[in-house]
């Protein structure tokens, strides 16, 4: 893939020097040898896990969270900030917030999670429910314009690939020596960060992004070219759910990642079966996307040691039941 060099990724010394300082907040999650997983596909595949859902929130979203809030001065922290989320981002902001001695006002789905808008409310946030993705981003434009909150981006921006690379560099340095990454994109926050450090640290290491069928933006703007936005979000994987790609991840995306794969809803059900037969681990719909492209027709993996990044886990047993297909899972 020819690089696109419009916008260029934090530096390796940045990311090293964002991970120290996230050693306030956050923990260095563990990376595992998956070896019932192994034993229940018989692909010929050594498998490791990133399990990212051992992070504070339940997901790697305070990363890029705390990245962004670090960078306020003193009349940003003032005022506060504001997001807008399926849940996963506003409930990582309002930690945020709350860690830093700010205050939170977030925009979340009607739709969401209960669990996920008390999460928020845990840590002190206001939030505020919008009908769709689009008026969700609209609502929280008007809260920055309206009371000079800071808005704090799901995904785009170098802060959030700052934030996203100290994971990867953690991957990097818990296993020397691995052949691919597969990593879950939704608006590309996570992927770039991720594929970022580790092409850089591993340049030989194949990075594999996942997104869902129903939001299939990224894979969309590879094709193009340029950044692609949705007319509709159709996905279970609600935390993959972007209406669109914007310029600074899908760039950052480009450069580092060597392909998508796109799943279907119905691979993801599959996958959370078998995460949870073989692993014992209920994770929601998004987490189980990198285990999805594992286990895709084609994926050309056998004889490979592959990270898989678990990337969060909130969501409640009564949807975990809903969408998960036991059925494969033993």
């Amino acid at each position: 893939m020819v690089a696109d060099i419009t916008h260029l990724p934090p530096s390796l010394s940045e990311v090293r020097a964002l991970r120290q300082t996230l050693r306030t907040w956050l923990v260095e999650t563990p990376v595992i040898r998956c070896r019932n997983l192994e034993d229940r596909l018989g692909i010929g595949v050594e498998i490791w896990g990133k399990m990212e859902f051992l992070q504070q929130t339940g997901t790697f979203k305070p990363r890029g969270a705390l990245a962004n809030l670090l960078r306020l001065d003193e009349a940003g922290l003032r005022a506060g900030v504001t997001a807008v989320s399926a849940g996963n981002h506003a409930i990582a902001t309002a930690f945020a917030a709350q860690s830093i001695g700010t205050s939170a006002k977030v925009v979340m789905l009607r739709t969401a999670s209960p669990v996920r808008i008390d999460g928020c409310r845990h840590y002190g946030a206001e939030v505020v429910l919008a009908d769709d993705v689009h008026q969700a981003f609209d609502l929280a434009d008007r809260i920055r314009d309206a009371e000079g909150r800071t808005l704090i981006h799901p995904f785009e921006g170098s802060g959030v690939t700052a934030g996203t690379g100290t994971l990867g560099l953690e991957i990097c340095e818990q296993i020397s020596e691995f052949d691919v990454v597969i990593v879950p994109i939704g608006g590309g926050g996570l992927c770039s960060g991720v594929a970022s450090s580790v092409k850089r640290l591993n340049p030989h290491c194949r990075v594999i992004g996942v997104e869902p069928a129903g939001a299939d933006s990224m894979s969309r703007s590879f094709a193009s070219g340029s950044a692609e936005a949705l007319d509709r979000v159709d996905t279970i994987a609600d935390s993959l759910g972007a209406p669109f790609a914007l310029p600074y991840s899908f760039s950052i995306c480009r450069q580092f990642v060597d392909e998508i794969v796109v799943v279907s809803d119905d691979q993801l059900r599959q996958a959370m079966g078998i995460l949870f037969g073989e692993m014992k681990i209920a994770v929601e719909p998004a987490c189980a996307a990198s285990t999805a492209a594992l286990i895709s027709p084609g994926a050309g993996l056998e004889g490979k040691k592959v990270v898989l990044v678990f990337c969060g886990s909130n969501i409640d047993w009564v949807t975990f039941q809903k969408h998960a297909r036991f059925s494969d899972a033993h």
